[in-house]
């Protein structure tokens, strides 16, 4: 009689045609295994339910309940989502523990007669997996940290970098927020923290030990998101280069970056409010005002001069142990030959 075979979490990332997440949609939408489609055989609602009758009937009604949701569930998807595969299609199935919801689907799918595998341990196993990566990765790489003031360039010289063909870790695209009180990206959510930990562990673990990864200066938290910490402290100590850049043109890239708040100055003035506290009140009006009057360029060199090198100051001189040992790279202007031109010397530099 076919059987699905079990296997462990160092076996799962290889020779799949596809990774099955069987786990209700928030689930899936919370974190879920690289690459992995959601085929729930619970809808979040079903589960729910499920839960609320195991509590409050008894576990023998909430199985016999879930698995005729589960045996609907399971076939639908057999008929909607698999009917064209050939019989050499191999999948592999999880679910939150390895348990009753991956066994049924891929009890089913073996049957059928496809090479079916079911993760042991299910998504708990890999989260672990994930963890001890988190801990282990940042220790085997040597990091290169682009520090410098709000506006000196650190987020496109990452870019020039990788353009060059350096190992670069951007951490705010991960974060999708760039990391500041202005950082939240206008129409987009940041991940949850396991997601942003899922594509942390992604990145680490396809660069190569032998070569330098350019990482750009972060504190421990990332809009809402924290920082795993070996690897932020790895960052603290790793050796850093330091970005020296025009103030003008420092302006005129916050401009370009931050546009989104020259077309809606209610939304920039609703942010500069949670400043309250940290300056007095009549210095937040004065910026609020400037922001509703659309007087750019003073407003944002004054929140340059005023609010953002300040605290940079503060956060560079005690957070970077190698700071003071930090390469400077004069960028003066940041056109794109300009900031090709630096990534090429420091990759020919550490090459």
């Amino acid at each position: 009689m076919p059987t699905f075979k079990t296997i462990e979490i160092t076996q799962a990332f290889h020779g799949f045609d596809a990774v099955l997440d069987v786990r209700s949609p928030a689930e899936y939408a919370d974190d879920h295994f690289p690459g992995a489609i959601s085929v729930p055989v619970l809808s979040d609602e079903q589960r729910a339910h499920i839960g609320t009758v195991y509590k409050q009937v008894s576990p023998f009604e909430a199985k016999k309940q879930g698995a005729a949701l589960i045996a609907r569930n399971i076939a639908r998807h057999v008929e909607a989502r698999f009917s064209n595969h050939t019989t050499h299609w191999h999948p592999l199935v999880y679910c939150w523990r390895g348990g009753m919801r991956s066994g049924a689907m891929a009890h089913v799918l073996a049957q059928i007669g496809w090479k079916t595998s079911q993760l042991e341990g299910g998504y708990k196993s890999y989260r672990r997996h994930v963890l001890a990566g988190l801990e282990a990765l940042p220790t085997s790489l040597e990091f290169c940290v682009i520090t410098g003031p709000t506006g000196s360039g650190k987020t496109r010289l990452l870019h020039a970098l990788a353009a060059e063909g350096a190992q670069v870790l951007d951490l705010e695209k991960l974060a999708q927020h760039r990391g500041s009180l202005l950082g939240k990206l206008p129409g987009q959510s940041q991940p949850s923290q396991k997601t942003f930990e899922t594509l942390l562990w992604q990145a680490l673990h396809g660069f190569k030990p032998s070569r330098r990864v350019y990482i750009e200066a972060e504190s421990r938290k990332v809009g809402e998101l924290y920082v795993p910490d070996a690897l932020h402290a790895r960052m603290r100590a790793s050796g850093c280069v330091r970005i020296e850049t025009d103030l003008h043109a420092r302006v005129g890239q916050l401009m370009h970056d931050y546009a989104h708040f020259l077309r809606d100055p209610v939304l920039l003035v609703e942010r500069l409010a949670m400043l309250k506290g940290l300056y007095p009140q009549a210095v937040i009006d004065r910026w609020c005002d400037m922001a509703r009057q659309n007087e750019w360029e003073p407003l944002v060199e004054a929140l340059l001069v005023q609010h953002y090198d300040p605290a940079y100051s503060r956060s560079s001189g005690s957070g970077f142990g190698q700071m003071q040992h930090a390469q400077c790279v004069q960028l003066g202007a940041l056109g794109p030959e300009t900031l090709q031109q630096a990534a090429k010397n420091l990759v020919g530099e550490h090459s």
